[in-house]
């Protein structure tokens, strides 16, 4: 989340374009050279060989520095069968962590083992990208990924949320040939566009009446691709405030192989929009699914093994009604902590972490807390919330229920209001 004032200037001036250019593309990570829309397959050196790399936070040296990211390979990996590669950029004070625990934005769960996920950790919590350290970052993570693992380089991909977005977008600029498409939710341009002159196919979400980065912002990047991709210029149709739905829509004119489309939706800065619904819900929001076929369209010329899904296949169906707003019965013992994230005026974002405190693994938890006068929840991820005032009610998303003992999670989110009185009376139960 980027705070509406002071780190809109200072971020965007912070942002450096990257030195390099054409000479550090030409090979692109892994040392594969060909362009990733050049529709050959092109396996990485880690095709064949028997994997070092494990899932799980990794920690790797670049430009100078340790900087780390989790590493999510799936489940019955093959070594002779090349996968898509995803990477997942958090937003402003999130973490990989943060982003991990999520789900990947909610495409772990779609992906059917055929994807290798990749969340990297940004400096002070960010994508500053300065001097290009950030673009640095990805070129040295995917150059070990590959290295050690089966990676189709016609299938890479990023996506990110505010300055998760703005650094989605970076990568895009910088490196149209090594990503294949991208997706920009609620970005702006904040981590620069090194070239940004070359198509990549694109995909950007955005709330209409977004109060930290304006949708005219998203409307910028979206642009970019519109003229690099050979796009018909329009202005899409977008939803109307009050509406409770999003418009997408797919340009026409795009070169082949290089699409644009538009996600707007009613509603503020938030990456889990639900139609028909004010409060984002990860479990519940469309721009997954959406996100998920995008990204599956660009199919190598050697399908998978087994076919993606095409439509969102939630192993457990999520809930149409509202929940109880009983108290459940007390369980295993966890605890829940609260800190502000940023204050800005008429707004806050706050992070609370569930730990469990037990020896016995919790299977569940709801978290209570009680917000002071004025106060009121706009968004929230990592958690399902039954109210936006007063004493609201936060249990466990679908991947992040499970804690094993002295294991934590965190859910988060934005609120208007004054952020200076911190929730009060936390308590968490688990059944």
């Amino acid at each position: 989340m980027v705070k509406r004032t002071q780190l809109l200037s200072s971020l965007a001036a912070a942002a450096v374009l990257l030195a390099a250019a054409a000479g550090a593309l030409s090979g692109g990570p892994g040392g594969a050279a060909e362009a990733a829309t050049n529709g050959t397959l092109a396996a990485t050196a880690g095709c064949g060989k028997a994997p070092t790399l494990a899932s799980g936070t990794r920690t790797i040296a670049s430009g100078g520095q340790n900087r780390s990211y989790i590493l999510r390979i799936p489940d019955g990996y093959d070594r002779n069968r090349p996968y898509r590669l995803i990477f997942g950029f958090h937003w402003l004070n999130g973490s990989a962590n943060n982003v991990a625990s999520a789900g990947y934005y909610g495409l772990l769960p779609l992906s059917n083992n055929s994807t290798i996920f990749v969340a990297p950790q940004g400096i002070d919590n960010g994508w500053a990208n300065t001097n290009g350290r950030d673009l640095t970052l990805f070129d040295d993570i995917s150059r070990q990924v590959e290295n050690d693992l089966c990676v189709d380089t016609t299938q890479r991909f990023a996506l990110g949320w505010s300055y998760g977005g703005a650094m989605s977008y970076a990568v895009a600029c910088a490196r149209p040939t090594v990503v294949r498409a991208v997706t920009v939710l609620s970005g702006a341009n904040l981590s620069g566009c090194n070239g940004g002159t070359q198509p990549v196919a694109y995909f950007g979400i955005h709330g209409i009446y977004d109060s930290v980065l304006n949708i005219s912002m998203g409307r910028s990047l979206r642009d970019t691709f519109v003229r690099n991709n050979g796009c018909t210029a329009q202005s899409p149709r977008e939803p109307s405030r009050g509406s409770l739905t999003h418009v997408t829509t797919t340009y026409a004119g795009c070169r082949a192989g290089y699409p644009v489309q538009w996600a707007a939706f009613d509603g503020d800065h938030t990456p889990s929009p639900v139609d028909g619904s004010p409060s984002p819900n990860d479990s519940r929001t469309w721009t997954s699914a959406e996100i998920w076929r995008f990204f599956s369209q660009f199919e190598s010329t050697t399908p998978p093994t087994t076919t993606p899904p095409t439509t969102t296949p939630p192993t457990t169906t999520p809930p149409t009604t509202t929940p109880p707003t009983t108290p459940p019965p007390a369980g295993g013992p966890c605890a829940a902590t609260y800190r502000s994230v940023n204050t800005w005026p008429g707004g806050f974002q706050g992070e609370v972490t569930v730990a469990n405190t037990g020896t016995a693994t919790l299977n569940g938890w709801t978290v209570r807390l009680t917000l002071a006068g004025g106060q009121a929840i706009s968004s929230l991820w990592s958690g399902v919330n039954t109210g936006t005032t007063g004493t609201v009610a936060v249990r466990n998303a679908p991947y992040n229920g499970t804690l094993g003992p002295n294991a934590s999670t965190t859910f988060g989110f934005t609120a208007t209001g004054d952020g200076a009185t911190a929730p009060s009376n936390l308590t968490c139960t688990s059944p």
